[in-house]
């Protein structure tokens, strides 16, 4: 039997060191989250954005803090504040301060799947979602329609089965800067839509572009793309300030949570995970309540039965016999009241019947026992032999009764 558990733990140890090496070397998945953030190196975060940005603008500060906060100190520079996210939605209040900085002569730059509706309602706005026919598997086409910029083919993206388009314009003010369709090689009836748009606010000038993947990692080093990146880029000044915008994101720029460390680094997530079955087998191997032995404490003698043969014995020792039968009688009509629910002060005929019916015995047997009561009860002076005739009919009667 040792030998056949020992094999179980064998194989089981085998089997798990097993699973462990596997998930050691498994190749990490790669992080689709859409984080958007300057110093993330996933797919769709915008570190190569910010590398470029660093080689063609002079001057360059990252913004974290709300705009409506930060313009208060940095209103007088003509400048540019870009946003890239997946959603930009700054509040009324917040709107106005931008929109009022841009009409001073600065430039916003905006790139977003999702616009509030008040910003599209002030710049005679709207969007719509455009579909592809072949779900997750199509490539919407974007290009950049000016012809100063010699990009006459189109970029292509294929990781999103919808993209947002400008669904209506103000084709006074606004100029289309980019363009997107479904098109596809099987499918030529597709749809144009105007991706990208240029609008004088003011004195400033207003940037949006409903395709904020552009500005991600994973677009730009994606075949030729950086090409259609850097075309949009080539809007801004690149001799103004540029503020760059990290309070607006998806994904977080610092981790405040410890566990962060651990679960990012391969090794020492490792070790963690270690740790956490270490402690599993411990708790069930060794993690059962311990304590000393507990003492035999033997518990009190019930002393009831000892105290009454001690009080018979002093009645019989001073030879008060009818003081122990009449113990008896109270006792006996005691139970008979307790068990049987009768009452016992008038002791007739009908008292007879019903006892005799409750207690397994015949009238007759009922009607002997208690006349030998009455007649022990009246006798002033009791023999032994009496006493024992008295407690002898007695213990029958509650034998019978009980069933013995």
């Amino acid at each position: 039997m040792l030998k056949k558990n020992l094999v179980y733990i064998i194989i089981g140890t085998l089997t798990f060191a097993l699973i462990l090496f596997l998930e050691y070397n498994k190749k990490e998945e790669i992080n689709w989250f859409p984080s958007y953030v300057t110093h993330h190196k996933i797919p769709f975060g915008t570190k190569v954005l910010s590398d470029i940005i660093q080689t063609k603008f002079k001057s360059i500060q990252e913004v974290e803090r709300p705009p409506f906060e930060f313009l208060k100190n940095n209103s007088d520079t003509t400048s540019t504040y870009l946003f890239v996210n997946n959603s930009v939605s700054f509040g009324d209040d917040e709107l106005a301060d931008l929109l009022e900085w841009t009409a001073k002569g600065n430039t916003l730059f905006i790139a977003s799947s999702n616009f509030e509706d008040s910003l599209l309602d002030t710049l005679g706005l709207a969007t719509e979602s455009l579909f592809g026919d072949e779900g997750l598997a199509h490539e919407f086409q974007h290009k950049l329609v000016n012809p100063n910029l010699a990009l006459k083919r189109n970029f292509s993206y294929e990781k999103s089965y919808s993209t947002m388009y400008f669904s209506a314009l103000d084709t006074l003010n606004s100029i289309v800067v980019g363009e997107v369709s479904n098109a596809s090689d099987e499918n030529n009836d597709f749809e144009i839509h105007p991706s990208i748009i240029k609008q004088d606010f003011g004195a400033g000038t207003l940037i949006l572009s409903t395709f904020p993947i552009a500005f991600t990692n994973y677009f730009i080093l994606k075949d030729e793309n950086s090409a259609y990146t850097a075309g949009l880029l080539s809007y801004l000044d690149w001799e103004q300030p540029l503020y760059i915008d990290t309070y607006y994101k998806s994904g977080k720029k610092f981790y405040t949570s410890p566990m962060y460390i651990f679960l990012n680094t391969k090794e020492l997530k490792w070790a963690y995970y270690l740790i956490l079955i270490g402690v599993l087998l411990y708790v069930i191997f060794e993690g059962k309540r311990k304590q000393r032995a507990i003492p035999v404490v033997n518990p009190l003698v019930n002393q009831s039965l000892a105290f009454t043969r001690t009080i018979a014995d002093m009645y019989f020792e001073k030879g008060e016999r009818s003081a122990i039968a009449n113990h008896k009688i109270a006792y006996f009509l005691e139970e008979i009241r307790t068990n049987f629910y009768l009452n016992t002060e008038t002791q007739n005929e009908e008292f007879y019947k019903n006892l005799a019916a409750r207690s397994h015995h015949s009238f007759e047997e009922i009607e002997a026992l208690f006349n030998l009561i009455n007649s022990v009860k009246n006798k002033t002076i009791l023999t032994d032999d009496a006493l024992i005739a008295l407690n002898s009919s007695l213990e029958k009667f509650k034998a019978k009764a009980h069933g013995k």
